[in-house]
């Protein structure tokens, strides 16, 4: 009984508690899905706001990039303006200079129909004097007037050949004076721009010693070592009474600075014996060498010519210990290839050409001591050797007058030669040797018939002969410039040439009264 109770109890509680327990569970799931439903509306306003925020921050950075392309674009246009504002003032300009030339032209064509209607004038005045001529021959001669004719324009023709050779002689003394002073003026300003210093070199070096005693062991047992020295060098050493100083004596530069840093390293090594002197010799020479190669590529950098064969370079650099006439032929070089250049950039020729012409015009003088021939024929034969540029040539070979140049660059070169040598202080010659070479020169022009005058000009690189026209034609005017010519070549010593001008000049005056 009791158990039934109990069952029956538990049955009512279940039958109670089961839809308590599903009506508690319903509300926490709708409990649930509600703080769900709210959470995702509350992501979806924070979406939203955060999507509002990224919108109003993508606008500020275009508004931003909008004002940036702005000023970008109004200081584009304002550039703009200046340049245009500046087009328009230079054109402003042009016209102006054009209304100018426009009042210029203007001016000139009233000046030709002025001249034009003095020219109709003097026509019919000229016609009026022919009619008159002819009437009055008629009267007087009873010619035809075919004949009077004739006779008339036979005198016009001859008035009006007196006129044009008038005219003519007026223009080419006008163009000769100012080709003379445009010339002038262009050889000033290259020799201003171009002013170079000048060292006279000598034909013997000094070597200082650090003592006397150094003098005894130079020289040796029974004199080797000096034998030695100058049978390997080809210098004589002179060791006289001058203290802790050796002379050095050769006309050949090189063997001159051979020679004295082949001493000087023996004087520093301290051992002097033949074969020691036998070995600085050679490393004096292989100095020599790289000093050679140093100077030719320093003076091809100074001149700014480029594209020279090396072994070109090494002749140049080689000039450095040739002279000629007390003058470097090295800064010779490099002082004729800047004056050709500053010449030709102001004329308007190649400069390029100038320059490289300039420097190689004395590559010969780097051999002419080793080779047969003239330092001009030497230096023709390495530049086609290396196949040098034929215009280039051709001003080498016309530096001295040897052939006719091709170009005006060509003669460039011969007027840079002759400044860069002639100038004061350039070469060695005292002054009265000088005085007396332009001396001889005009004693040898005055000592043939017919010269009235002479004159020896631009430092006696030129004689000009004034012949008298009664006595010297003009053909003999050419057999007179050769035989002086022949007699200065015979009876002169002179550096380069010299130039003999003969100018034969007939003078006829009349006074209108």
């Amino acid at each position: 009984m009791m158990i039934g109770i109990i069952i029956a109890t538990v049955l009512i509680s279940f039958a109670i508690g089961i839809p308590i327990g599903m009506a508690y569970r319903k509300k926490i799931a709708e409990s649930k899905i509600q703080g769900a439903e709210n959470e995702a509306k509350r992501l979806v306003d924070l979406a939203k706001i955060e999507a509002e925020n990224l919108k109003k921050e993508e606008i500020f950075k275009a508004k931003e990039e909008i004002m940036s392309n702005r000023k970008e674009l109004d200081q584009e246009i304002k550039e703009r303006r200046g340049e245009i504002q500046k087009q328009e003032s230079r054109l402003i300009q042009k016209e102006e200079n054009l209304e100018k030339r426009s009042e210029n032209f203007e001016k000139r064509e009233q000046e030709v129909e002025k001249q034009l209607q003095q020219i109709e004038k003097q026509k019919e005045e000229i016609e009026k004097l022919h009619q008159q001529e002819v009437e009055e021959l008629q009267k007087i001669a009873a010619l035809t007037k075919e004949e009077a004719k004739s006779k008339l324009l036979s005198e016009m023709d001859k008035e009006l050949t007196a006129e044009k050779a008038a005219l003519i002689r007026e223009k080419e003394q006008k163009a000769k004076e100012e080709s003379i002073k445009n010339a002038k003026e262009l050889l000033t300003y290259a020799v201003q721009k171009c002013a170079a210093d000048h060292s006279q070199e000598t034909t013997v070096s000094i070597v200082s010693l650090p003592n006397d005693e150094m003098k005894g062991r130079i020289i040796g047992r029974e004199g080797r070592n000096i034998k030695a020295i100058e049978t390997l060098t080809g210098v004589d050493l002179i060791i006289d009474d001058t203290p802790e100083a050796v002379v050095l004596s050769g006309f050949d530069p090189l063997r001159r600075e051979v020679a004295k840093i082949a001493l000087e390293k023996l004087i520093d090594d301290g051992r002097i014996h033949p074969s020691k002197i036998e070995e600085m010799v050679e490393k004096a020479k292989e100095e020599i060498d790289t000093t050679i190669k140093e100077e030719g590529e320093r003076a091809v950098l100074e001149s700014g010519v480029i594209g020279l064969h090396p072994d070109i370079v090494k002749l140049i650099g080689k000039l450095k210990y040739r002279t000629s006439y007390g003058q470097n032929v090295l800064n010779h070089s490099i002082e004729v290839s800047n004056l050709a250049r500053i010449m030709a950039e102001e004329l308007g020729l190649d400069p390029k050409l100038a320059r490289r012409a300039g420097l190689l015009h004395d590559i010969g003088k780097a051999l002419d001591h080793d080779m047969e021939g003239t330092h001009v024929e030497i230096g023709v034969e390495i530049l086609k050797k290396y196949k040098e540029n034929p215009l280039v040539i051709n001003a080498v070979e016309a530096h001295h007058g040897d052939v006719e140049p091709q170009t005006l660059e060509a003669v460039l070169i011969q007027a840079a030669d002759a400044i860069s040598a002639s100038r004061p202080g350039a070469r060695r010659e005292t002054l009265e040797a000088y005085i007396k070479r332009l001396q001889n020169l005009e004693e040898i022009a005055d000592s043939f018939e017919g010269v009235e005058k002479s004159f020896a000009i631009q430092a006696g690189r030129e004689v000009r002969i004034i012949v008298k026209p009664d006595k010297i034609t003009d053909d003999k005017m050419t057999i007179l410039a050769r035989d002086v010519a022949k007699k200065v070549e015979s009876e002169m010593d002179y550096p380069g040439q010299i130039k003999v001008n003969v100018i034969r000049e007939t003078r006829v005056s009349d006074y209108a009264k």
